[in-house]
């Protein structure tokens, strides 16, 4: 690191104050400085005006100090409140001297007002533009209800019209309750990609049909009680559709890839041409069922033609007061549908259109969707079907028994070309992605391409955005999956051109985003899994667990002085499983395919014999460790995948996930972290040891499948 990367005192002190890390432990746990010019274009990136280099506009580091450290002086009330139910908290508000302020909450179910009264404490005061302003503390007493509520301040001056101001409050619910059942006995399921799952009636990707299938079967014949799927937002609305169901274009609606066109009520009421059409469009697509790489594009398009010819059928009374109903309860579905519509007209990248339509809010924007209204009305169609479409899964799911029925994953973030890049434009840094630092599985660190929430502008929205986002995942399900939950706490911002290793963490108001997680979860009786893999800050798993939120346990993670821990030692709050969609399935970790793979592919930074001894002495040891036991009965893959499935059942998990690739012995890893298409991610179909396409219907008549969930029930 040069002098001139060395961070000053005064940058690290506005760091601090912004929340922007200078410093932090690697996975390994050595100490590691932070670059000037990191921290700089991460400041920026939040809105800081400090001069990323020496040629470029922005105020000195002492300049953005000192107008940092006075903004919350020049506002009434502050962007925002977070209370745990329960506990008082203090409310500051600022108003110039002499000035009368009276305050209030504004209950979510009641016009009522609560009015607030100042504590008994001394009043600051400082200077702010000539004017000398005071901070006056009220209580926010500890009997509010759990709630979205707002505050009201009303200030009066002499000589001069009282002035209003609002923020919201969020009062939480101090933990979230287990869902009934848990609590006398943990629960079994499955972990699938979805996309993966193909019937003979798939229209070459898995969909909803499929899923609800699935859930039937695994909650009847094998006692399962949930269904992971990968994440199911929404991607581009027309082909090309990007494959990474983690790079979505939005988080707040789902995909209609998923859609089965034939489970459209109103498939029956085809005018008998356009039936055929969709009949002929599902056998042409289904024959992407045989090829060995999951092509979206082809599926999508072939959708798309058929559910234009469902969305043409007159809606009978019913239905369409239905339709009216979902499309006004849908919080931003507009402004999707929009986004959907000027993407058929001008490309997915919202950043190339016309400079009158970069703004959501613009009256070009507005025009357009008058002049296009057909098509922005069949987009808000697609997203009703696919909400009765999972609704279908989920009853399918609860009908077959399972307690918990189909659990959806949150990704991270979204592309940033996309549709919420777009409509929650002010909400997000620009200039930086979103990543992880070097660790022992990605040892050149991950850039995800995600720009990521600004902390400050999730506090002036009264973090509607990420309630949002959650009510999302948390319909018509059981719980939800948080991928890298930790990003709750804080995200690796890296700056656009760096490479991963230069990036640094930004801190997030933790309390905040999990009191989001803690209120909507609570009212959707749901569990809320949080992967919580990878670099963890002290404390950080305690919070988690002290609200509810299950952890989760990867069997090859779970190691002390290379020593496989005794599953028994295993949290109780978490999701524990032998393995997970970053890495091979077990058939394959346990031949060293993780290896093979991140070899070819140029990932590997050491030596590749260390390396490959490493894996080996690892898969040794839980080798070993089942041996002990007595739960390995044979010396083939597939035992070894039994008896590690034996080993992990013995944790006191609350929840333990199957992988559906380790029912059939599939070998091919999903996903390799850190690359794009040197490898097919997420295009890859499932397929038995030998290499051979698996259908749902051979799964579901698998007796390997049978044996390694009941070895997962403890059997």
């Amino acid at each position: 690191m040069t002098a001139n990367d060395i961070v000053s005192p005064v940058l690290a002190e506005l760091a601090e104050v912004c929340g922007v890390a200078t410093s932090y432990d690697d996975a390994q746990g050595v100490h590691r400085e932070i670059p000037a010019r990191t921290v700089r274009a991460v400041l920026a990136a939040m809105g800081v005006p400090v001069a990323v280099d020496d040629d470029e506009l922005g105020v000195s580091e002492h300049e953005a100090l000192a107008a940092v450290r006075v903004r919350p002086w020049r506002r009434v009330l502050p962007p925002s409140l977070v209370a745990r139910q329960g506990t008082a908290i203090g409310c500051p508000v600022h108003v110039p001297h002499g000035a009368k302020v009276t305050v209030s909450v504004l209950l979510e179910d009641t016009d009522v007002p609560v009015t607030l009264l100042p504590l008994d404490e001394p009043r600051a005061a400082r200077e702010v533009d000539g004017v000398t302003v005071e901070r006056v503390t009220l209580q926010v007493p500890a009997a509010l209800p759990a709630g979205w509520h707002r505050v009201s301040a009303v200030v009066e001056v002499p000589d001069r019209e009282p002035e209003s101001s609002e923020c919201t409050l969020l009062v939480y619910p101090p933990t979230i309750p287990v869902p009934r059942g848990l609590k006398e006995r943990r629960a079994v399921g499955l972990a699938a990609q979805i996309y993966q799952v193909r019937s003979r009636q798939s229209w070459g990707v898995g969909d909803l049909a499929d899923l609800g299938d699935l859930c039937g079967w695994a909650g009847r014949e094998t006692g399962a009680d949930f269904v992971l799927v990968n994440p199911m937002h929404a991607g581009e609305p027309y082909p090309p559709v990007g494959p990474s169901p983690y790079l979505p274009t939005t988080r707040r609606f789902a995909s209609p890839l998923y859609l089965r066109p034939e489970l459209v009520p109103e498939y029956a009421e085809l005018p008998a041409a356009d039936r055929a059409r969709v009949d002929a469009l599902a056998r042409e697509a289904a024959e992407s069922n045989e090829k060995d790489t999951i092509d979206r594009d082809a599926s999508w398009s072939a959708k798309l033609e058929a559910l234009r010819l469902l969305f043409a059928v007159p809606l009978s009374p019913r239905r369409s007061e239905s339709f009216d109903r979902f499309a006004v309860e849908q919080p931003g579905l507009r402004g999707f549908a929009t986004w959907c519509a000027l993407a058929g007209e001008h490309g997915p990248d919202w950043s190339e259109w016309p400079e009158e339509l970069r703004d959501p809010d613009s009256e070009s924007v507005a025009r357009f969707a008058t002049e296009h209204a057909e098509e922005v009305r069949f987009h808000e169609w697609l997203q009703w079907q696919v909400s009765q479409q999972r609704g279908l899964a989920q009853s399918e799911a609860v009908g077959a028994g399972m307690r918990l029925g189909v659990l959806h994953d949150l990704a991270v973030g979204v592309h940033p070309t996309g549709a919420d890049a777009w409509s929650l434009n002010r909400s997000l840094a620009r200039g930086v992605s979103v990543g992880a630092p070097p660790d022992a599985y990605n040892q050149l660190g991950q850039d995800w391409s995600q720009p990521p929430l600004r902390p400050d502008a999730l506090a002036e929205e009264g973090y509607a955005p990420f309630r949002d986002i959650v009510r999302a995942a948390l319909r018509d399900s059981g719980g939800v999956r948080i991928d890298h939950i930790l990003g709750l706490f804080r995200l690796w911002w890296i700056p656009e051109g760096a490479p991963p290793t230069e990036g640094t963490y930004v801190r997030y108001d933790h309390e905040a985003m999990l009191g989001v997680l803690a209120l909507e979860a609570t009212r959707a009786g749901a569990v809320v899994v949080g992967e919580d893999l990878g670099t963890v800050a002290p404390g950080v798993r305690e919070t988690l667990s002290d609200l509810g939120v299950l952890g989760t346990s990867v069997m090859w993670f779970e190691k002390r002085d290379d020593e496989p821990v005794p599953p028994e030692e295993y949290r109780r709050l978490c999701m524990a499983s032998v393995t997970t969609h970053d890495l091979p399935p077990t058939a394959g970790y346990v031949d060293l395919v993780h290896v093979d793979v991140r070899e070819e592919l140029g990932q590997l930074t050491g030596d590749v014999d260390e390396e490959r001894r490493s894996a080996e002495a690892e898969i040794e040891a839980f080798r070993e460790a089942v041996r002990e036991r007595d739960l390995l009965e044979g010396d083939s893959p597939a035992d070894l995948v039994v008896a590690l499935h034996r080993f992990v059942a013995a944790a006191p998990s609350l929840l333990v996930a199957v992988s559906v690739s380790d029912l059939v012995g599939d070998r091919r890893p999903v996903n390799m972290p850190g690359t794009s298409d040197e490898y097919p991610n997420w295009r890859v179909p499932l397929t038995d040891a030998t290499g051979r396409l698996v259908s749902l219907e051979d799964l579901l008549g698998s007796t390997s499948a049978r044996r390694v969930m009941h070895a997962a029930s403890g059997g």
